[in-house]
């Protein structure tokens, strides 16, 4: 048996490699084989470079969340329109997506629709455009310019042929399953809330989106299937250690609070519908087929959707008290380990919804989690970027994103860390299902 020391450089090196590396190989192995090894290795730790594609499935990912996001118009008058949901809304135009350009392709399961016409052959990127140009039309029939010139002109690009034809064909027919499928989803589910003096109970008027709870999922069997654990009870070390915390970093006047964590806390107040409509898009990359781009951003999106309903069910079930009010009136939570700050307040605005679990913990752990299964890596090397702080953020893993997201809702003292990792928890959870039960591969090789 060789014996082998393994010098100090290769610390860094898996065990596998270092061994390998350290040892000259396999008995009888080369020196040759040992760089090679250790240029595997090296490759397997770099992290994934997403590059942002323009195939149809990001330019109409762009055209969708414009017309999500688009301002409330006089003429304004579907469900869709008079109440947008934007992580459902663009959800249901990357599912007709996907299954538009998947009847042809065929690489993975369906969703739910199925085209009567011809797929033999048929273009994708036709039918994509297609499908998402007649799922925002179903949708939003008031926005038509966010999208009526856009599909005018793409359409006139594509080369004038039987393909073209049985391809836009293909995605109006998934187009009209899948809007009518998503037809009468709950959004206007009359909901009464009822306030409450309670000690850690959520202490906001009129909160919103209180109807979210009652917004049919896309694959979960119930809103409450993932219904996270539970907020510590304000008598706890756990609670107290949670609320020291945050009345440090959060407060608008901290004095521990960095400058880099107060830009990291604002760089996260972006409304989420615009935020994530435009930095999700980068995951249609340029270096995916058109069907691989459609799957991904039909993981994304659904995750982000159910992972939302499940999210809110969950915020109005357990109804926790955010830091505000937790931080003022601690005189009456029964912990002596907190202490009660009649003035204090939050560096940023605090959204009008109860505490447990952060919305914003929710979806940024689906998406990292349906990134991991559909990329096969958390190691992604990616950008994000912040209309409120005009800056960009890298980031070489999706666990780097999560825990910058935890940061920034502390930070900015609007949660607790209990509810940035529960909600994370909870996101992943959701991904999870989804990818086990939806959009898997038929063929070999699809991924």
């Amino acid at each position: 048996m060789r014996h082998c020391v393994v010098h100090p450089m290769f610390i860094a090196a898996s065990a596998a490699a270092l061994l390998l590396a350290a040892c000259g190989g396999s008995e009888g192995g080369s020196a040759a084989s040992s760089t090679a090894d250790l240029d595997a290795s090296a490759q397997a730790r770099r992290p994934i470079a997403i590059r942002p594609g323009s195939d149809v499935i990001a330019f109409w990912s762009q055209i969708a969340g414009n017309t999500v996001n688009a301002a409330p118009a006089a003429t304004d008058s579907t469900p869709e329109e008079r109440r947008p949901i934007y992580n459902v809304d663009l959800a249901t135009v990357h599912v007709a997506m996907f299954d538009a350009v998947n009847a042809i392709d065929g690489s993975y399961k369906r969703f739910a629709a199925q085209p009567k016409t011809d797929t033999e052959g048929a273009s994708l990127d036709a039918a994509a455009a297609a499908a998402a140009y007649h799922t925002l039309k179903g949708l939003f029939p008031n926005r038509s310019v966010q999208y009526q010139q856009a599909y005018d002109d793409y359409v006139a690009g594509l080369p004038d042929s039987d393909a073209r034809q049985r391809g836009l064909q293909i995605g109006q027919e998934v187009a009209a399953q899948i809007v009518a499928l998503r037809a009468n989803d709950g959004r206007f589910t009359p909901v009464t809330y009822t306030p409450t003096s309670l000690p850690g109970r959520f202490r906001g008027t009129n909160p919103v989106n209180t109807f979210l709870p009652y917004v049919r999922p896309f694959t979960m069997q119930s809103a409450s299937q993932f219904r996270a654990d539970g907020p510590p009870p304000i008598t706890s070390v756990e609670y107290a250690e949670d609320f020291n915390e945050t009345k440090a970093l959060g407060a608008a006047g901290s004095s521990v609070r960095t400058a880099e964590q107060t830009e990291i806390a604002r760089f996260h107040t972006e409304a989420p519908p615009r935020f994530w409509a435009r930095n999700l898009r980068i995951f249609a990359t340029s270096d995916r087929s058109v069907a691989e781009n459609a799957r991904t951003m039909a993981v994304l999106w659904t995750s982000q959707a159910d992972g939302l309903i499940a999210c809110f069910e969950s915020k109005y079930h357990f109804d926790f008290w955010r830091p505000t009010s937790a931080i003022q009136l601690a005189d009456t939570d029964g912990n002596a380990a907190t202490a009660p700050d009649p003035t204090w307040t939050p560096v940023v605005p605090t959204p009008n919804h109860p505490e447990y679990p952060a919305a914003h913990g929710c979806g940024t752990g689906g998406v990292a989690e349906a990134l991991e299964q559909v990329f096969g890596t958390k190691k992604l090397s990616f950008d994000f970027t912040s209309t409120v702080t005009g800056t960009t953020h890298h980031f070489e893993s999706t666990d780097d994103l999560v825990k910058e997201v935890q940061l920034a809702r502390i930070a900015g003292g609007m949660h607790f860390r209990t509810s940035t990792v529960h909600g994370g928890v909870l996101g992943s959870k959701v991904s999870r299902w989804i990818v086990k039960n939806h959009f898997q591969p038929l063929k070999p090789g699809a991924k």
